[in-house]
């Protein structure tokens, strides 16, 4: 039970069950995220097909040491399905961006996608950027491809004749260039447009980027319509080969549109289980996607949960980060005006859309596709789990059904910080919200003592409050562990069976033995489903032990005697080491030293000279 690294090696490859989740993926385009036991995304990838390209991974031939490294630390898949591979490869690079997945760095270069780019300049240039936004402009993208962003610049330099030289190029020209000469800019550089004229152009181009492009229409066919009754035609007929190419550009355009912050909720139900999916869309593509799966459905209708989730999410954020749009399968008055108090709230408007039309309705399949998918896997994960619970019940020779299992482990490191902790298995799988750690209060450096008390503070509290029990106990260890736990639930008047689960000779998975009494033990076999379990929850208990006791003995050694100070914070602490090195160093400086280092007053510095001496 001490923490050693080595006992983690296996951990994540027993857990996963790629089967049982491969039955369930979806044919369709779209994004995975694959994560580690610790909840932590290790890889993001796109694919056409996801069922074909995540089934690859797993095929025993023909793979190589960093994918198998990969698959052998993944603890579950999340999918996002994409309405195209161009939305898919976009939102796989703004998922690497936001997670910056470790394999990720491994297999493939986080290559940042083309933006365009409009400098803010009198005579505004417009070209093609990638890497960081640090210059003073307007960008607009990311593009899916430098083919599309060149396509996207020529088709701009053709409708608004906007330059794409450099500022040490446009203030050295004393005559135009070949851009000019072939159509494609004004020639400001030689004052061959007015600046009035040339704002206007850009200003056009912006809303063309931003998907505007009837309000430049209108404005064109105004300008035509005029110049035509002035009987100035030859400026008609360029107004008119310009409205033609905008309305040809707008059935092949290859830039993302900017239709403002819009959250799209999904709903889906089966088997009486609801989920909720929600889908992120942010200038105009897909963010982000997350799934929620609300605790308490019995009784409440689609509306009821989706009015709760809004509540509760938007709520738990700051009005900063809430969008202007939400998108939603249906609406009734509650929920309008639940809606309307978050605007008052964040004082800007924000919109409900109930059965929307157009793209906004496209949106809302694709995040109702997203939830379905999803509770797809998650009733076949209940299914599956249910089955591998009879197994474990049948395997261990009980009468009454196994749904519901606790187990038991203690950690500490050479006796320093000791911790138990308590996780949970049921038919959900593993249900992390009904975690417990404990600090242990009796018994430093004695496992069964710190056993004893685990087990008495969790069963005493459970029976207080009626609590719901489990229908097993695990601990992790062998006979004196199971003696120790047998005490404390006799003495509480539980019948709970008991198995504690030791490992063997070689300390090696596959060989426990599990002690169901104190006479004998038992030992099933490595292949055996049953035994699979009690490992997948053993090594559970044992990770979320040794998480708690890390914290633990980390947290008085992070201790610094600056946080006993008031008004010292974070910032001031982190000035005055920078200046003076360490503590010890502090402790020998003057109070006019101390009044020298940024945001420390004489009072401060005073206070900090007497907490020192």
């Amino acid at each position: 039970m001490d923490t050693d690294k080595k006992q983690l090696s296996h951990l994540d490859a027993k857990i996963f069950d790629a089967k049982a989740f491969l039955r369930t993926v979806s044919t369709s385009t779209g994004v995975y995220q694959m994560y580690s036991v610790d909840n932590e995304v290790i890889y993001v990838g796109k694919a056409k097909n996801l069922k074909k390209r995540l089934s690859s991974y797993f095929q025993k031939q023909h793979i190589d040491r960093k994918t198998e490294s990969l698959v052998n630390h993944i603890h579950r898949i999340d999918v996002t399905i994409t309405a195209s591979e161009t939305e898919a490869l976009l939102l796989e690079n703004t998922l690497i961006k936001k997670y910056k997945p470790k394999y990720n760095i491994l297999f493939r270069d986080d290559k940042s996608y083309p933006y365009l780019y409009m400098s803010h300049h009198a005579f505004p240039r417009m070209n093609l950027i990638r890497g960081k936004q640090s210059m003073p402009g307007n960008y607009f993208g990311p593009l899916s491809s430098a083919y599309s962003a060149r396509k996207s610049l020529y088709l701009l330099q053709k409708l608004f004749k906007l330059r794409d030289c450099t500022d040490s190029y446009f203030k050295l020209r004393s005559r135009p260039c070949l851009q000019y000469q072939i159509g494609r800019c004004t020639a400001p550089c030689v004052k061959y447009v007015s600046e009035a004229d040339y704002a206007k152009q850009a200003a056009f181009a912006k809303l063309f980027l931003q998907g505007k492009n009837q309000s430049i229409i209108d404005e064109w066919v105004k300008a035509m319509e005029e110049a035509a009754g002035a009987r100035q035609f030859e400026t008609a007929a360029k107004l008119r080969d310009q409205i033609s190419l905008l309305r040809q550009a707008q059935e092949q355009q290859y830039m993302l549109t900017s239709r403002g912050e819009v959250d799209v909720i999904g709903f889906a139900c089966a088997h009486g289980m609801y989920l909720l999916s929600l889908l992120q869309i942010r200038e105009g593509n897909v963010f982000d996607n997350k799934t929620y799966t609300p605790k308490a459905q019995q009784g409440l209708s689609p509306l009821d949960i989706i009015t709760a989730f809004i509540t509760q999410h938007y709520l738990a954020q700051s009005p900063e980060q809430w969008p202007t749009t939400i998108v939603v399968p249906e609406s009734d008055t509650e929920l309008a005006a639940l809606v309307h108090s978050l605007s008052d709230m964040s004082k800007r408007p924000i919109s409900l859309l109930a059965n929307p039309k157009t793209t906004q309705k496209q949106w809302l399949m694709l995040a109702i596709k997203n939830a379905e998918e999803a509770l797809s896997q998650r009733l076949q994960e209940r299914l599956t789990m249910q089955d591998r619970l009879s197994e474990l019940t049948l395997a261990l020779g009980f009468s009454s059904p196994v749904n519901r299992v606790e187990c038991f482990d203690i950690s500490h490191y050479q006796g320093e910080g000791t911790v138990g902790a308590c996780v949970v298995m049921s038919e959900q799988g593993m249900e992390p919200s009904a975690y417990r750690r404990f600090s242990i209060k009796t018994a430093e450096n004695d496992d069964y003592q710190a056993m004893r008390e685990v087990l008495t503070r969790r069963y005493q509290r459970l029976v207080k409050e009626d609590a719901l029990l489990p229908d097993l106990i695990l601990i992790d260890g062998g006979k004196g562990q199971w003696q120790v736990a047998h005490e404390v639930l006799s003495s509480l008047a539980l019948n709970i069976p008991i198995v504690g689960i030791a490992k063997g000779v070689t300390r090696k998975p596959g060989f426990e033995q599990l002690w169901l009494d104190r006479h004998h033990s038992i030992q099933l076999p490595e292949d055996s489903i049953a035994l699979h379990v009690l490992q997948q929850i053993r090594d559970e208990a044992h990770r979320f032990a040794i998480t708690a006791q890390r914290k633990q003995v980390r947290k008085p050694r992070s201790h610094s005697i600056l946080d006993d100070i008031p008004g010292i914070g974070p910032k001031r602490r982190r000035a005055l080491i920078a200046r003076f090195g360490s503590v010890p160093n502090l402790g020998k400086v003057s109070v006019n030293e101390l009044t020298k280092v940024p945001g420390i007053s004489r009072q401060l510095a005073e206070l900090i000279y007497q907490h020192l001496h």
